[in-house]
């Protein structure tokens, strides 16, 4: 099969420094709904953040995005065959476990993977959460729909709670208790991000809304695919962002638990996760024909206020 472009930076940095600036500059080439690794973060952390981040991002990518068709060698009399989209995704996410594998027993080549490495062996980091994010971009290979809000959560487990993981093991949190309140903000963070992007993961075959709670209220995949916007799907969402709201109450409490560098952060994704989900509401839960989005100037000010919070002690729920 062929090589796909995404390995080709594998000699483009090769030094850890050299990689780390690799990894900055892809966390700062996407739009997210908030800032990455935040200027008010210690200089010295900064680094090991983008690198955890660009991990997160290229995995995403290779399950996301379509690369080029191409043919497998010829098995038998006859001919070559294409080899289908999914398997294609599904070859190069092991291409990056291995590339991971080598973070823990040998000498990686992709840039990302260098970074990785050194923040690995600084932080004594397990491989579990990492084998987790690739494990959930398999499941968006197999899976396009999730009958019960467990299965949903079970996918949230993967795609988003070892992200939060991670980020106490650079700050020395191991314990279940951080761990677990970390697992509610990361959960609630990835639920708000599916009521945002409902359209655009439609587009790609994805649906994240439970199945049972489309049946509960009365709103089909059929009207879905023509971004039907009545009162069941209002209620619907409505009853969805109330439960990422939640998520974020329950999970906040963790800055109550930390040092000042991680509250911020968890305070800073509360609330900017937070400010979607009341831009979906102000929207009448419309999110078709406009993607509810933060300004810069709205995250200027949820920066700021989680600065003067953090200074103080305090948080969004305070």
């Amino acid at each position: 099969m062929n090589t796909d472009r995404r390995f080709s930076s594998a000699g483009v940095a090769r030094t850890t420094d050299a990689a780390y600036q690799h990894c900055e500059a892809l966390a700062r080439s996407h739009y997210e709904n908030f800032t990455v690794a935040s200027p008010l973060l210690p200089r010295d952390q900064r680094r090991h953040v983008f690198a955890i981040y660009a991990f997160c991002r290229f995995v995403d990518d290779l399950g996301d995005e379509a690369p080029a068709p191409v043919e497998a060698a010829p098995q038998s009399k006859g001919g070559a065959t294409t080899i289908s989209l999914t398997q294609q995704r599904l070859t190069l996410l092991d291409r990056w476990q291995q590339e991971l594998e080598a973070c823990y027993r040998g000498r990686p080549t992709h840039p990302v993977m260098i970074a990785l490495q050194h923040t690995i062996q600084s932080f004594d980091i397990p491989q579990e959460p990492f084998y987790k994010l690739i494990e959930a971009n398999r499941m968006d290979q197999r899976l396009q729909r999730y009958p019960t809000y467990d299965d949903l959560l079970r996918y949230c487990d993967h795609s988003a709670n070892p992200v939060g993981r991670l980020v106490l093991y650079l700050f020395g949190y191991r314990d279940p208790q951080r761990q677990q309140l970390a697992d509610l903000t990361c959960t609630a963070l990835q639920l708000t991000n599916f009521w945002q992007d409902l359209a655009r993961d439609y587009a790609k075959g994805r649906i994240y809304l439970p199945q049972e709670d489309m049946a509960r209220f009365g709103y089909s995949e059929l009207d879905l695919s023509r971004g039907v916007v009545n009162d069941a799907f209002r209620q619907l969402m409505a009853f969805q962002v109330q439960r990422a709201r939640e998520l974020f109450r329950e999970g906040h409490s963790l800055v109550k638990l930390v040092s000042r560098p991680v509250r911020l952060d968890v305070d800073l994704f509360t609330r900017g996760g937070s400010a979607v989900l009341d831009a979906i509401q102000r929207q009448g839960y419309d999110v078709f024909r406009v993607r509810p989005t933060l300004s810069r100037r709205k995250k200027a000010v949820i920066l700021m206020s989680s600065w003067v919070a953090s200074r103080l002690g305090r948080g969004a729920y305070s």
